[in-house]
Order: structure tokens, then sequence, then C-alpha cells
């Protein structure tokens, strides 16, 4: 008889182990080449549940070991270990940052729960270190430094260490993460050391997170994953054990062992891909998949072409963000599992914690004293029989049951509602065990749907799933052309699937993606894909080394940790009131707006949709103002026309290259060009304005002015009302045409280095200079502009724009909260001044980006195919921010429907944020506004020629405005009573 190729999928949930045999050589037959189906007890040790789900597949099937080429595991272990919070599976981190003198303002776990960053965050140290973006060295490394960091970590206990070093993932020549491993390993050999380049790809804080993680939960991950390969031994199974990671794909085991933050979110993910596998015929439209499982629901959006929808950049995990692209996901804690407290005196509650597979000794049903979902769902349907059903029925109150029943339906329905991006109802899917606690209505849903087999989901998913390599770096274009990096980094990638189990004939590139880097010679970041099916033929032994735990040992280090009642459990609960957007009220006291968090958070979003694609993320600059008010620190912001004619207003902000910002934090270069600029002039201003109010700088006036050292209120306002790719494109330079405005000017590399520039001939003079060392400086430096009179301020200043980008802001936040981001761009545009001042251009998809870099700019253009009313395709040329918007007619002809000066924004659709240029990438759910220029750039004919559409090479094309320009309304002076 003929070798079978069989796949076993198993899904190890905190309450049942799913498991699936399948044969991938019968999938179009009515059972879906489903062999075997088998659902068992997870156990303290998940080796049993696996074992016995396996052992009772073949001998339903009649099927030899030998007929098995791979065995997949997906897990919730150590997502639920963070979830839930537990103590006993998560060590202390310490964390140590190659970084010199940045990122001080941002320290590790600074955006993180209090809660999960005082039980994970044991400690951290900024060390010497870190690269710029060319290669060169930001410091070296110092080996006595990080042996005395090694005492301090070993005298608090703690053994779990990440490395983090600034662009650390293109490090290919100095290798100082690796060597500072090695340092800690000969002082401390006991110590689980985790580099940062091994778990994620650029961006700093978002890599560091997801190493501290990964870090977290790394010994309890060895023990689990060593467990789950104990049963294949047993049960002779020679083939590779495989774990599912977030993106759909898998792991070699022993690759998972070491990174198991690449697991989190794949128990969603698979059952998402599963549901699609059962359902795939009969797909024609997208459903909300509801996975409930033991310990946690979780719910994802599955587009009709049986994918997930992907989360849009960055994603998160208790409140942490990381920079995984895995499929959007929310997790709340409801499960079969989840234990149900109720008093007489009090309202109930349901989790977040969970007995999960303690269920068949705990559970009431099952003779245990803790009420659980499970125990009441019996006593509520006679048609359900788990467990002894006498033990529930007739000794739960009716009325318990009432309000349990009631209050499971408002958590799904609450969760459902706030991942749909449309008020509409939709089909809602429900797969995994825990599905008998659902309704079999909801709110929000056209239809429930339960296919067969949908309790097995995520096991099913787990069998079916590919292998995939990735390869992100930076490379230098100066001897080879993009065509030859692509081919040789193609090779590479290709290589590396095959590596991790693709069979070679079927891996294929299925994402290539380009970004130059502004103001960097010969530099390009460059992002390959690969991803191919198993190789079927490769019966391989390459797993991690197989020594048995048993119980005892779990048992020991459990023990010894903080107990996880003593822990704050996870913020995610159902009956937590949400914030009251509707009404709150910013603060205003004497003229003067005292900025608070929520009015941070609101400012920063609008400020990054004000950029039209350029600027720069604004995230680590609103995670610093935070913790300044955080601190106790007053964040001060006037109304224009409150300055004085002889006030001082300053100006400052960062120039250099958005992909140097997310991975070289700022340090004290901001405030240090300042202090030069002022020692020099021998004055100080009185006020601060930000230079452009688009992207990281809007936030620039209101950090400096609020720091210790300045204590002086921002201006309500900029001189762009947007973001230009140079500092001449500016309303000072529009208005007065024979006069340098920014002179003298200072720049600063945050590494020691300062330049000061005494006298200019003109701005274009000056920022010609600027340019020209910015690339010998690192490519992201603070400059510091002389200040100016408070009476031309009033004459030069585009009005309110920290007051339009809170608008902006709120109304995002309006549209989230109230499920309305299908119309959020109809929402901003309500803000800006209704349809007259601003239009929806467009909705869509991106289906093609190109890029290019010249004269230190990155140039390119992304292609919008349209959705919904929006028909045909929607091309957008940029010069690091948005240019034009040219509809693409049916006859190939194209018309633009908006120039710069008017503001051309692309914000996501899924969560209503802005999308920068580097941002853009094929698949993501876009919409397009354009807003009306201030009368500042378009009632003279020299403000169109400095920002209009001839500024940036468009020359067969006159400026024609979208509509009127509406003067945003102060937030001082609506609400200052």
């Amino acid at each position: 008889m003929a070798k079978r190729f069989l796949r076993i999928g198993v899904d190890v949930g905190g309450t049942n182990t799913d498991g699936v045999l399948l044969d991938p050589s019968l999938v179009d037959d009515e059972n879906r080449g489903i062999l075997a189906w088998h659902k068992e007890p997870t156990t303290k040790n998940p080796s049993h549940g696996i074992d016995n789900a396996i052992a009772k597949m073949f001998k339903e099937a009649k099927i030899s070991p030998e007929d098995v080429s791979s065995v997949t595991i997906g897990t919730t272990h150590f997502i639920n270990a963070v979830v839930e919070m537990d103590a006993s599976r998560l060590a202390k981190v310490a964390i140590l940052r190659l970084c010199g003198p940045f990122s001080k303002n941002a320290p590790p776990c600074i955006d993180w729960p209090e809660n999960l960053k005082s039980l994970i965050c044991g400690y951290y140290a900024m060390l010497k270190g870190g690269l710029e973006v060319d290669g060169s060295l930001i410091s070296d490394i110092d080996e006595e430094e990080i042996r005395e960091q090694c005492k301090i970590i070993k005298a608090k206990g703690i053994k779990s260490i990440v490395i983090n070093g600034i662009f650390s993932p293109t490090d290919t020549e100095y290798k100082q993460e690796e060597r500072a491993a090695e340092i800690i390993k000969a002082a401390f050999p006991e110590a689980d050391i985790i580099m940062s380049k091994e778990v994620a790809n650029l961006g700093f804080l978002e890599r560091e997170n997801a190493a501290i993680l990964n870090a977290a939960i790394l010994p309890f991950a060895r023990r689990t994953i060593k467990s789950f390969e104990e049963p294949l031994h047993r049960l002779g199974l020679g083939c590779p054990l495989f774990i599912t990671q977030n993106d759909g794909t898998v792991l070699l085991a022993k690759t998972a062992a070491r990174l198991p933050i690449r697991t989190f979110s794949s128990g969603p993910t698979n059952s998402m891909r599963g549901a699609a596998f059962l359902v795939e015929k009969d797909l024609k439209e997208s459903v909300m998949v509801v996975d409930i499982g033991g310990t946690t629901t979780d719910v994802g959006l599955l587009l009709a072409s049986g994918f997930p929808r992907q989360a849009a950049a960055n994603s998160e995990v208790c409140g942490v963000r990381m920079n995984f692209s895995y499929p959007d996901v929310r997790s709340i804690g409801l499960g079969g599992g989840s234990v149900v407290r109720k008093t007489n005196d009090s309202a109930m509650t349901i989790g977040p914690d969970s007995v999960g597979y303690q269920i068949q000794s705990k559970a009431l049903v099952f003779g245990g004293d803790i009420s659980t979902t499970t125990d009441y769902t019996v006593a509520a349907d006679e048609d359900t029989v788990i467990g002894n059903p006498a033990n529930v029925r007739g000794t739960i109150p009716a009325d318990h049951i009432v309000e349990f029943k009631q209050l499971v339906k408002t958590m799904l329905e609450k969760v459902i509602d706030t991942m749909k991006t449309s008020p509409e109802d939709i089909p809602v899917l429900l797969v995994g065990g825990g599905a008998v606690i659902a309704p079999d209505e909801l709110q929000g849903a056209s239809k429930v749907l339960k296919p067969k087999w949908s309790g097995v989901a995520n096991a099913i998913g787990a069998a079916i799933a590919r292998v995939s390599a990735v390869i992100d770096t930076v490379e230098s274009t100066e001897l080879k052309t993009l065509e030859e990096l692509f081919e040789e980094i193609s090779l590479r990638v290709i290589e590396k699937a095959v590596q991790g189990g693709a069979a070679r004939e079927s891996v294929q590139i299925v994402e290539m993606e380009s970004l130059p880097l502004q103001y960097i010679d010969n530099k390009t970041r460059i992002i390959v894909r690969a991803a191919g099916d198993f190789d079927m033929g490769r019966v391989s032994n390459e797993v991690a080394d197989s020594t048995p735990v048993d119980d005892s040992e779990i048992k020991s280090e459990e023990t010894d940790a903080t107990p996880a009642k003593d822990i704050p459990k996870s913020e995610t609960v159902v009956d937590e009131k949400p914030f009251d957007i509707l009404s709150y009220k910013p603060t205003i006291k004497d003229r003067e707006w005292i900025v608070s968090e929520v009015d941070l958070n609101w400012i920063s979003t609008g400020c990054y949709i004000l950029g039209t694609g350029g600027g720069g993320s604004p995230y680590s600059s609103m995670l610093r103002l935070r913790s300044i008010i955080r601190a106790g620190g007053i964040v001060r912001v006037i109304n224009p026309n409150d300055l004085k004619d002889d006030d001082l207003v300053g100006c400052g902000g960062g120039v250099g290259s958005p992909t140097v910002g997310v991975e070289k934090l700022q340090g004290d270069e901001m405030l240090e060009a300042q202090t030069e600029l002022y020692g020099f002039i021998n004055k100080k201003a009185t006020a601060v304005i930000a230079l452009e109010i688009g992207g990281g700088n809007g936030l620039q006036g209101m950090t400096l002015g609020a720091s210790s050292q300045m204590n002086i209120p921002a201006v309500d306002g900029d001189f762009m009302g947007r973001a230009y790719p140079t500092k001449w494109q500016i309303t000072p330079v529009v208005l007065e045409e024979n006069r340098t405005i920014f002179s003298p000017s200072v720049m600063c590399d945050g590494n020691g280095n300062v330049l000061i520039m005494t006298k200019a001939t003109s701005d274009t003079a000056s920022e010609r200079v600027f340019r020209a060392a910015l690339s010998q400086l690192g490519s992201s430096v603070a400059c510091a502009e002389g200040p100016v009179s408070g009476a031309d301020t009033k004459k030069w200043v585009v009005e309110h724009t920290i007051s339009l980008s809170w608008r902006i802001g709120r109304a995002v936040a309006m549209a989230r909260q109230f499920n309305r981001v299908d119309t959020v761009a109809e929402s901003i545009i309500e803000e800006v001044g209704g349809d007259r001042a601003a239009k929806v251009l467009f909705k869509g998809k991106i289906v093609g980006v190109n890029r290019t870099l010249k004269m230190g700019h990155v140039y390119g253009e992304v292609t919008i195919e349209g959705i919904e009313s929006f028909q045909g395709k929607l091309k957008i040329p940029f010069k690091n921010e948005n240019i034009a918007a040219i509809r693409i007619n049916p006859d190939g002809t194209e018309t633009y429907i908006a120039t710069v000066p008017d503001l051309i924004c692309v914000i996501d659709a899924q969560d209503g944020e802005a999308i920068g240029t580097p941002e853009y990438r094929y698949g993501l759910q876009v919409q397009v506004i354009g807003i009306v220029a201030s009368e500042k750039w378009t009632s003279t004919s020299r403000g169109i020629e400095i920002g209009g559409p001839k500024a940036f090479g468009i020359n067969s094309v006159e400026y024609v405005p979208l509509g009127e320009f509406k003067k945003p309304v102060s937030v001082i002076d609506e609400f200052e009573c």
C-alpha cells in the first residue's frame, strides 16, 4: 500500500484539547478529508490530553503512525498566561537597551497597563550601543557596563533578560545584541536571554514590547512545548512537530520554544482558518467568527476571501502594542470554564479568570465547588448534558440563570459590535468547544451559524496551516539594483521557509516591498515574505530535545511563584463603563487650555491625519508628552489671538526619516537645540509654536513648552496647517517674500553634535545646508528656529490647528465607540467645516504601491481600487506627503480631483487612524479625505507657487480648490465658559 501523508492538527486550549486527523488528498469529499476527530479535557500536564486525543483518533481511523507526515499544535496557553496575568506562568524580566543617549524619554514598558507592567517589568538600564540607520555606530557596547548590570539583575533574582539595540535587526557587522548576549551568558549562565532582533523587525518600542512578553513566558513555554513532544514519542510518531503562529502559518517546535510570542493569537487564527475551510463552498460574504474556548472568547472578521482581516500595522495584546501584523482579533475573558460570581445583593460577574483544564474537578457539574459558565448553561438548558446535570438543576436560582444568560449575551454582543466597522448586521459563525454557552440569536447578527465540526475548527485550522518566512532588512542600493537585491533576498527567504519545513517546489514569494529611506544615500528597507506547503515527503526529527517533564517539575515552579490571585486581573471587564465622549469637556483656565490625557490622545490622532501621509507617527512623541502629564507637568495651550505683539515665540521640531524615527527614539536633542539657540542669542521665548501640525512635529510645541526648563504655553496653531516635506514651505515664507524668517537656527543630533547657522540668505538656503548635514548626523535630528514676535506670529499662523486635531481625533474616537468607522470620513468632514470645506474623495483597497528616492525625499504612488459607490481606481502620488488625488477613468484617462495645498488624507477604514506613506501596503482598506487648505496658502499666487502642484513638479495642472476654507473653531473659545 502506498504511503499516506496524513496531517494531525491539535489545539490545546485552557479547557479542552481538540484533535483532527486529516487526509489532504480527500479535502473535496463530503467529509472534507476529516478521517477522525476527538475532544479531550486538557490536563495539568498537557501531554496527557494530546496523547489521549491522538491515540483515540488512531483507533477510530485505524491508521498507522507511519502514515502521519506532520503534527501541528496550536495553543492558547501562552497568551492565556498574559490575559489572566498568572504570576505562576510569567517571569520577571530585565531589559537592557543598547541605545546610547537615545530613547531615554520612552523607557521600557512606558505604554503598558500598570498592572501588567508591575507583574513583568522588573528592571531596566540604558547602556552604550546602538546603530545609525546607515550601519555606523551610535556608540559601541561597553563590556564592563554589561557585566555590572548582570550583577544587579542577578541580585534582584531576575533570570529573564531582553537585549534591545537601536537598529539591531539590520546589524550584520557589529552584532551588538549577539555580543551582549555572549557577555551576559558568561557572567550569568542560568539566565534566559532574548535578543529583540530574534523576535520582531524594525520599530523599537514595539519590538521591545514583544521581546519582553516573549521573555516573560519563555520558561513556561519551554516546559509546555516539551510536554507537547512527549506523546509523539510515546505513540511512535517520527514526524516533525510544528506549532502554529499568529499569521496562520507554523514554526518548528524548537523555534517555538524559543519564540513563543509568535504563537499569540494563533488559536483564534486557527479557528478562523478552520472555519473558512468548513464553509468555503458557501462563503459569499464576510462573517464574524466567534471562537469560544475554555478561558477566552476570541472574535475576528473572516473576509469573503476566506482569510482573516489583518490588523492594520501594529497590534495589541492586553494593551501592549507590538509590531506583529496578524489577524485583527479581540479577546474577552469569557469561556466554558470562566468563573461566575453572584451574590443576592450584587451584580453578576463572569471571568476573566477561569478554572481552565481543572473544569472536570472544579466545576459544579463535575462535583466541584466553583460556579462556571458551563454550570449555568447546563442549569439553563435541559438539552445540554455535561457532567452530572443534577448537581446544578434546581440548585441555581432561576433569576440568577436569567441574569447569566443576559450577561453572556451582552458580553458577546458588545465584543462583536466593537469588531464591526458598520452598524449593519453581519452573519456570526460560532466555533469552539465553549460555543454551547452562546445564545442562538445575537443582536447585530443577521444569522448565527454553527457548521459541522465547528467544535474542532481550531484543530482543523492547525492541520491545514502552511509554512512561511520573512526577511525585513535595510540594504544598500549603491552597487546593486533593487531588482538584484529582491532576487538575492528572495532566494534567502525561500531557503528560510524550506528550513522551516516547507516543500521547496511549493514555496512562493507572497510579498515584496521596498521603502527607500529619506535623507539617506542609497539605503532602502526591503521586506520579502514567502509561504509554502508542508513537505509531506520529508520525515524529519528536527524537533527540540525531548527531555520528559513531569507534573512535579511544573508544580514546584508554580509553588515558588507569587500566587495568581495576588495579582490584579485583566482590565478587560464587561461591565466597565465606557468613557463618555459626549459629555467630556476640556479644561480651560484663564484663557489657557490645560491639556489632559484624553485631549492628548485625540490631538495625536488628528495630527497624523493632518500629516497627509507624512510627518511620521506621533506615537512616541505622544508617550513622552503623556509621561510629562503623569509626572505632574502642565501642558498649556493658548489662542494665538491672545499673544502680545512683543512676545517672543519659539519654534522647533524634528527633521528626518520617519523610518529612523520609529527606531531611534528621541533623547534630549529637542530641548538641547532650544538651549543652544537661546544661549547663543541670549534671549528666551515666552511661548512656543509647532512648525507643522502634521505628524509627530504637531506635538513638539506642547512638549517643549511643558518641559521644566521652558515652562511656557504652546500656541494653538502652526506655520503649515498640515505637513510639507521642506521647512521653507511655510506660511511666513509665503507672506514675507524678501525676508529670512528663521535665523539663526540650530541642529542637534542628540549624540554630541551641534550645528548653529548664524545667518542665511534665505530659508531655502538654510534648508539646503541642514539637509546636507542631516545624512551625516543619523538622518534624524532636532532643530530650533530663531524666535519671532507675537505680532508676526498672529500674522502668519494657521490658526487653531491643535483644536482642529483635537476635533478630528474626537470624531475618530466617537466613530469607534459607536461603531461608525465605515463613515468615519464623513464624521471628520463635519469637524473640519462640513462638506463645503472637505470631501470624501474615495474609499477602497490599496492594490499597488511604488516608491523611489530623489534628493533625499521618497517619491511614489499608491493605487486604490474602489468599493461600494466608488468605482474604478484612484491614484495618489506622494513626495513624503500626498500631492494629488487622480481618478483613473474607465477609458484610461486621468482626472485630477484634488491637489496640494489642499490636504489629501488617507485613513485606515478599520479604525479611522491615519496611514502614513511609509505604511502603504497592498490590501489595506482605506478612506481618502480631501480638506481645503488655509487661505494663508490659497489667497495669493505666491502661496500656490510655494505649496501647490508646480512646487512638486506637476506643471501641467493648475490648482483648483476643493471648496471653501473654514477656519477651525478654537477649543478655548468654545469651552471657556
